[in-house]
């Protein structure tokens, strides 16, 4: 069982600072804000709860049932922030290539544009009869 079919099936919740988010909110979470509701946020406090429980008994000898499943939420975030990350890393090197294009297309038209200006007057008459 995948760790979404996991996350679906048992309806997992995700504490934010506007209430339990499900997994499918995850998605459309900023990676970091200001206002305490962004994924990083959702797995410091995911991660908090899992520290809380793990903490050391020296009397139980069984493990606390909501490890397993802390893990887990935790490795869904996680897996939803690398996501979300190598979204914006390829949307930022899209924005970068189509910014170097455009450049390089208004170098190429001013260069036309100067050997249009070096044609004399017989050459350009042909080109625009050509046309």
């Amino acid at each position: 069982m995948t760790i979404f079919e996991k996350a679906t099936r048992e309806k997992f919740r995700y504490p934010s600072a506007k209430g339990l988010l499900t997994t499918e909110q995850l998605w459309e979470l900023p990676l970091t804000a200001k206002s305490g509701f962004s994924l990083d946020d959702v797995a410091k406090a995911v991660n908090a709860e899992l520290k809380a429980i793990d903490t050391e008994s020296f009397v139980a000898t069984e493990t606390n049932p909501a490890k397993a499943t802390l893990e887990t939420k935790l490795e869904v975030v996680k897996h939803v922030i690398a996501v979300r990350l190598a979204e914006d890393q390829a949307a930022k090197a899209a924005a970068a290539k189509k910014l170097e294009k455009e450049k390089l297309l208004a170098v190429l038209g001013r260069k036309q544009d100067a050997v249009l200006e070096n044609l004399t007057e017989a050459e350009l008459l042909a080109r625009i009869n050509n046309l």
